[in-house]
């Protein structure tokens, strides 16, 4: 066995997901040896979850788009890694998913994360993920860090959630749209072409 699939069933043993394993819901990541992207969010939708298939649904059609990449390439590239701060949906709240537990990613982020040691470029996909990596790097505002993304880059690039709840942020935010999303899709070209 190797370590990627001892990774995976010691987070199905943890007892943190006991509930999850016993109801047959298997943890939703993926690991790429040779990625050279990688992508953290919050968790994955209940779309997600149900169909075993990361960015499945309409947000994951929207980041494709941000990213440049085709559903194709995003799925079957061999340089994409994905690993959101919980790798169960956490349940529905009032507006929106329920944020992800508390030390989930503490615990499994770094084993994960040695899977894959080509990885140049990180997507932090909403405030969750941004506050998790940048800490006190970060801005005051979710908007404030994303304006500012090129103070992250090369390693970090934060972006806001591609979901719908957050139409109304991207048409306050034009220059979102305008300006960093070009350069989003210049780095990740990059970094597929390479």
């Amino acid at each position: 066995m190797g370590r990627a699939e001892e990774i995976y069933r010691e987070i199905m043993a943890d007892p943190q997901n006991a509930d999850f394993t016993k109801q047959g819901i298997e943890p939703l990541y993926h690991v790429e040896p040779e990625a050279r992207i990688l992508i953290i969010s919050q968790a994955p939708s209940r779309k997600g979850q149900e169909s075993m298939t990361y960015w499945d649904d309409p947000s994951g059609d929207r980041l494709r788009s941000w990213m440049g990449m085709s559903r194709d390439e995003f799925y079957h590239s061999g340089k994409l890694g994905v690993v959101p701060l919980d790798f169960y949906f956490p349940g529905k709240g009032k507006q929106g998913d329920l944020p992800p537990r508390k030390g989930f990613a503490e615990k499994w982020h770094q084993p994960v994360l040695e899977l894959m040691p080509k990885v140049s470029l990180t997507l932090l996909i909403g405030a969750y993920a941004q506050k998790y990596y940048l800490q006190k790097r970060r801005q005051k505002t979710l908007t404030e860090t994303v304006a500012h993304y090129r103070d992250y880059l090369p390693e970090y690039f934060p972006i806001v959630h591609p979901s719908p709840l957050n139409y109304g942020w991207m048409h306050q935010h034009p220059w979102f749209e305008d300006e960093v999303v070009p350069e989003l899709q210049a780095e990740i070209r990059r970094l597929l072409d390479a």
